[in-house]
């Protein structure tokens, strides 16, 4: 079974990139999407159904998963209510595996959004925990964090920036320590220069300039299932690549 993720920056704009070629071509069993940011319409991919867990604001945030593989469930949102506003969360559960789709909050400017940012966190932790209760989990999506030096270009200038304060990397950490693999090093420990997300400016997909804040994390009782996984760091139609994971 093979699932990506991928961060598309606004679907409608994607789609006019390529969308629907990537998935016609790659032909994941399972997509995952983030930051969709709003539809007129639904998006049609032939032989996949859609799902789609929008913002209350219009053009902003939300999420979307695309199957071959129906789910014996989709739910969306956390417990806390606060957090279901922005589209941010669906949980689809299959026989064997609970798969999340999530986009979690970037702490912004300033760090000012980093409360609800680490509370989200928080949440987040306890919804994986308690599905783990019942079976394994596998959690793909913009996490908005690059987890260690390794994890960007440019580890120095960033520090307490947005996406690689201390906070955020330690809550980050605690999901982790529940027993959540981070599989592109599971695969790659020591692999440098692999990135899934570079900014707009000053060229820096061309420079690969970039960081690692888009996973698959896959919790410890499904790690004999994981064959390969990796970043598409040639695929555009994003400021982000997508990632995957192959499993048994």
């Amino acid at each position: 079974m093979k699932i990506i993720g991928w961060n598309v920056n606004g679907i409608r704009s994607c789609v006019k990139k390529g969308f629907v070629d990537f998935v016609s071509s790659y032909s994941p069993d399972i997509l995952a999407v983030q930051e969709v940011k709003g539809i007129d319409e639904p998006i049609r991919i032939e032989g996949y159904e859609g799902f789609y867990n929008l913002a209350e604001r219009k053009g902003y945030s939300g999420t979307a998963l695309f199957f071959r593989i129906p789910p014996l469930d989709i739910t969306t949102g956390l417990d806390d209510d606060e957090f279901n506003h922005e589209g941010r969360v669906i949980t689809a559960e299959y026989p064997d595996f609970f798969l999340i789709d999530v986009y979690v909050p970037n702490s912004q400017e300033e760090l000012r959004r980093i409360g609800f940012r680490l509370a989200f966190d928080e949440a987040l932790r306890e919804h994986i925990t308690k599905l783990r209760e019942r079976k394994g989990v596998i959690a793909t999506g913009d996490f908005n964090v690059a987890h260690r030096p390794i994890d960007l270009k440019n580890p120095k200038q960033n520090e307490e920036h947005a996406g690689y304060s201390k906070a955020e990397r330690e809550s980050f950490q605690r999901l982790l320590d529940t027993g959540m693999i981070d599989s592109f090093r599971y695969f790659y420990p020591d692999k440098e220069g692999a990135y899934s997300w570079w900014s707009y400016m000053f060229k820096a997909r061309e420079r690969n300039a970039g960081w690692r804040i888009d996973y698959f994390l896959v919790s410890e009782e499904l790690d004999g299932r994981m064959k390969d996984g990796g970043i598409y760091s040639s695929v555009l139609g994003s400021d982000h690549a997508p990632v995957f994971i192959d499993l048994t």
